[in-house]
């Protein structure tokens, strides 16, 4: 993702918590998990064994969907700097009763410009996808009573030279296009992006490009699910996977905090980002926790505003 802005705001407001039943999906087995993945495919950059290996563990984590025929590999080639490359997005899909579909989204792969360093991309790629799998084990067990959620892991978030229009959201562009031609685009209610939200200092940006009414409904969510504290305290305007989905009309959402560790020069929106510092143990499971309870709580407010 690329911030265009950030700039701090002030908590105008501060309203009693009404937390929800905590805990339906653990932070520490999303933690574990992102370790687990870390381990597989510690670098993830298109093409790399890593990148293979991380995708068979998202299909590995969601067999039971795939054998339902609700596992969906959406595999495109993308014109790059660095020539044409073979990608694969991955959409997991729980039919909810009600017609309409809320998406969540996150990235999988490593910054191709890094690939020969350390970078590993803890916070940035390994910790939402293991959110995301530990939602889809959550809504396994629980099928959605509302609208369907899907889980749409995306390939080609990052650049492959230097983040333009052109060279940045490869999988979530193809996507967008794909589903705006066949229709899908308009069921979607609610898309909502996970990205560097395991961050151990987790503090959630309100995003300009992110839709009103859902940052609002972020808010809310906070409040009701006692993370008012976690959320809010910087603004930025992200360029992020949820853009060619705003652009289609979608109402969007992104939980992101691009606060991460220290600024630099080279690095102004934090010294850990894009560096070998994104490593395991600048994630943590409590800021986990946290995003997976806004996350279904949020889920929970777009189906009770119908």
């Amino acid at each position: 993702m690329k911030s265009l802005l950030k700039l701090s705001l002030l908590l105008l407001v501060c309203l009693p918590s009404f937390a929800q039943k905590p805990g339906a999906v653990s932070g520490a087995a999303v933690y574990a998990t992102t370790r687990q993945l870390l381990a597989v495919a510690p670098k993830r950059f298109n093409g790399s064994p890593g990148h293979a290996k991380a995708e068979q563990f998202i299909q590995d984590h969601f067999a039971p969907e795939k054998a339902k025929g609700n596992f969906e590999q959406d595999s495109f080639t993308a014109r790059t700097p660095a020539g044409m490359q073979s990608m694969n997005n991955y959409i997991v899909k729980f039919p909810g009763k009600k017609d309409g579909i809320i998406v969540l989204g996150t990235h999988y792969e490593t910054n191709w410009p890094l690939r020969d360093i350390n970078f590993v991309g803890a916070n940035d790629g390994a910790a939402t996808t293991a959110l995301l799998i530990g939602i889809g084990q959550y809504l396994r067990a629980h099928p959605p009573e509302g609208y369907s959620v899907w889980l749409a892991f995306f390939d080609g978030e990052e650049a492959v030279q230097s983040w333009t229009n052109s060279d940045s959201l490869y999988g979530s562009r193809h996507l967008a296009a794909k589903w705006s031609q066949n229709g899908t685009i308009g069921k979607i209610k609610a898309f909502v992006l996970a990205d560097m939200c395991g961050d151990r200092d987790l503090n959630i940006d309100h995003d300009a490009n992110s839709t009103p009414w859902l940052e609002d409904l972020l808010a809310t969510a906070a409040k009701n699910t006692g993370h008012a504290s976690s959320v809010f305290k910087n603004q930025t305007e992200v360029e992020d996977d949820h853009l060619p989905f705003k652009q289609r009309g979608v109402p969007v959402l992104d939980i992101i905090d691009l606060d991460y560790g220290p600024p630099t020069k080279e690095h102004p929106e934090g010294g850990f980002h894009h560096t070998e510092l994104d490593s395991i143990d600048k994630v943590s499971a409590h800021s986990l926790q946290i995003s997976a309870d806004l996350f279904l709580e949020v889920i929970r407010l777009v189906n009770a505003k119908g």
